[in-house]
């Protein structure tokens, strides 16, 4: 940009000063006589070209006419000091402004030629105006500044740097840019500050970062701060959850029978008891109005009841099996009636619900049948398939089973995928199959575990006899698109006993087993990243995200690690094995479910069937979000850290009902 005209005066009164203290130094430097005849070399060096006024006339008409440098280095030569009498800051001087440093010397040329012609048809009054000036001394130092700044100022009118991108190019250049860049590149300029303060690319960061995946442009009117408003609310919650600070509700089935089974989903928690019955839980609005669900009028006045086997939630609907063999599904929005009724010959051994899509699998035996509603809401039957018996065995039926999330819009048209497991066998079964398609099979070697991912399997395979001395109890991942073995994991001497690869960080694997251990895996290397002996009784539910894990086991101890330091954070007991763990950002919910289902009265000698307390099971609700944090009633020593030996056992810092504390507190 042009220089202001106080910053250029003050640039020649100090480039001035710099020339005149530079002789001084010389001048005092030298010998009397040294400095004499240096003097006399510098005054003839700054003499004025003023005086002569007819050399400095030829110097200008031949410049403005554009002669050879040859023919204006003679005409100049006679009244130019010859090259040794030169100081040497002079020569490097005269070397910047004459552009010989400079990398773009020919546009330069190019820009001065250009003007020195538009200036042509001012020649003669330039000429008439130096003639009627009064004869004066001018120093080549102030010759000097003002060719240098002439330079400079033409530098800046080149084209070359004036160039500007369109707005929607530099927009898409810049959102490729992180937080951290585009507040660097915002104290560039003016016009990169308004690039990177864009509603557009941080409408994109935030949705990149997991905020607001579903939101629009329109609805904020800075989504900067709303990304920054979201970060500190999520440093928040992860604070909350290693310092166990939030609060915590149990909930609680009041007429006193035991816990069967427990899913949980996008805010809902399904339960199922051994009367019968079906309650959920909306955890997001608590609207208890809706929280029962009733069985089928079919089933209304069967007496006694049969127990409820399984239970499944997502977004949508939940569902339920019972012992015999009837299924009722429910949807979470329209009310407590079912909207889908079936029943199946035997017993439910497996039920499995979409996570992204009303789809439900249920197994009994070997006969697997899946649901899903159409277009208009009815629901109807994909597909029925039975499982080829295995050889050498009497009875055999499906042991896990799971509905691949995103099969339905991974696959097109052609409907959902399951992954299950019958004995030594790993089956795919999809509504376009003409029969279920074998993934994995050993003889002898059945498999304990399965969970699978949009693109993955991974099935835990139990080794015996001649195979132990191969490493172990093994994890094999394959691929679902291929079919085909990407990596085996794992060399336990114990039985795998669960797995979640759906829920995990990319590339990672966490996995549960009978030897007590909690272990981690990373698929591309194949090998352990972390190992933590967590339960003496065997590892029965895990699920970890990118900083923590969460894990389960059979003694009733709720355990959360930190994953980077493999150091336990905090537990909670409970009486009964944990059968359920699932947590997402700022929520966590447990399940103790009994194994006994059927535990006489409070005394021995007593005929109520009634379960106390005790036996029934317990669900925990644990909510970590900062809006919900309330320690007014809690001790003092309930929130010490862990630093005061005296808080470490008694550090639980979570806010429950004084009811809650009153009755059974669950680290009883």
């Amino acid at each position: 940009m042009i220089m202001a005209e106080n910053e250029l005066l003050a640039f020649r009164e100090c480039w001035k000063q710099e020339l005149t203290h530079k002789i001084k130094e010389d001048s005092s430097s030298n010998v009397t006589g040294q400095t004499s005849r240096e003097d006399s070399k510098l005054k003839r060096y700054f003499e004025d070209f003023g005086q002569n006024r007819s050399l400095l006339k030829i110097r200008h008409d031949a410049a403005l006419q554009g002669r050879i440098k040859g023919g204006n280095e003679a005409v100049l030569s006679a009244g130019k000091p010859q090259k040794e009498d030169k100081p040497e800051y002079v020569s490097i001087a005269e070397g910047l402004l004459d552009g010989r440093t400079s990398p773009l010397l020919e546009r330069m040329q190019e820009e001065r030629s250009r003007r020195k012609r538009q200036y042509h048809s001012l020649t003669n009054a330039c000429s008439t105006s130096l003639q009627q000036q009064p004869q004066r001394k001018i120093n080549k130092g102030d010759k000097l500044v003002d060719q240098f700044i002439q330079d400079l100022n033409e530098t800046n009118d080149i084209p070359f740097f004036d160039i500007e991108l369109p707005y929607e190019l530099a927009l898409k250049i810049f959102q490729y840019l992180s937080r951290k860049e585009l507040g660097r590149c915002a104290q560039v300029s003016k016009a990169w500050g308004v690039l990177a303060e864009d509603e557009v690319l941080w409408f994109k960061m935030c949705q990149k970062e997991g905020f607001h995946s579903s939101a629009s442009v329109s609805d904020s009117p800075c989504w900067k701060s709303t990304l920054r408003d979201c970060r500190r609310s999520e440093n928040a919650v992860r604070s909350n959850w290693k310092n166990r600070v939030g609060s915590i509700s149990q909930l609680q089935y009041e007429l006193g029978k035991v816990l069967c089974d427990v899913s949980s989903c996008c805010g809902y928690v399904v339960a199922g008891y051994t009367s019968g019955d079906v309650r959920l839980w909306d955890t997001l609005h608590w609207d208890s109005a809706a929280s029962f669900l009733r069985p089928s009028p079919a089933m209304v006045d069967v007496t006694p009841r049969p127990h409820v086997s399984h239970v499944s939630v997502n977004d949508g609907v939940a569902a339920a099996a019972y012992d015999d063999g009837c299924v009722d599904v429910w949807s979470t929005e329209t009310g407590q009636e079912p909207v889908h009724h079936f029943q199946v010959p035997g017993r439910v051994q497996t039920l499995s619900l979409s996570s992204d899509s009303p789809t439900l699998a249920t197994a009994a035996g070997l006969d697997v049948r899946l649901d899903q509603p159409d277009d208009r809401g009815y629901w109807r039957t994909l597909c029925q398939a039975t499982l080829p018996k295995p050889v050498g065995r009497l009875w055999s039926q499906v042991e896990s089973m799971v509905l691949v999330p995103g099969s339905g819009g991974r696959r097109g048209d052609s409907g959902p995928l399951v992954a299950l497991s019958a004995g030594e066998t790993v089956y795919l079964l999809a509504p376009e199959y003409q029969e279920p398609r074998v993934l994995h099979t050993v003889y002898g070697h059945p498999v304990t575990c399965l969970d699978a991912s949009a693109s993955r399997a991974a099935l835990g395979v139990k080794s015996s006899g001649w195979a132990m001395n191969d490493g172990g109890n093994k994890i094999q991942v394959y691929s679902l698109d291929t079919g085909q073995s990407e990596v085996s994991v794992g060399n336990a001497a114990g039985d795998f006993s669960c797995i979640n690869l759906r829920d995990s960080p990319a590339h990672l694997l966490v996995c549960g087993n009978k030897d007590r251990r909690v272990r981690v895996f990373d698929l591309r290397s194949g090998s352990s990243v972390i190992s933590l002996y967590a339960h003496h009784m065997g590892v029965t539910s895990v699920q970890a995200d990118d900083w923590k894990i969460v894990s389960g086991g059979g003694e009733g101890l709720v355990c959360v690690w930190e994953m980077r330091m493999g150091a336990k954070l905090w537990e909670m007991h409970n009486r009964h094995p944990v059968r359920h763990v699932r947590f997402n950002a700022s929520t966590l919910v447990t399940a103790n479910i009994p194994d006994e289902k059927s535990p006489r009265g409070a005394c021995i000698t007593d005929d109520d069937l009634t379960a106390h307390r005790r036996h029934r099971g317990v669900i925990c609700h644990y909510d970590f979000s900062e809006d919900s944090i309330s320690q007014d009633h809690v001790l003092p020593i309930c929130r010490s850290n862990y630093v005061e030996s005296s808080g470490y056992n008694y550090n639980i810092g979570l806010a429950v009902p004084y009811d809650i504390l009153s009755g059974s507190h669950p680290s009883h």
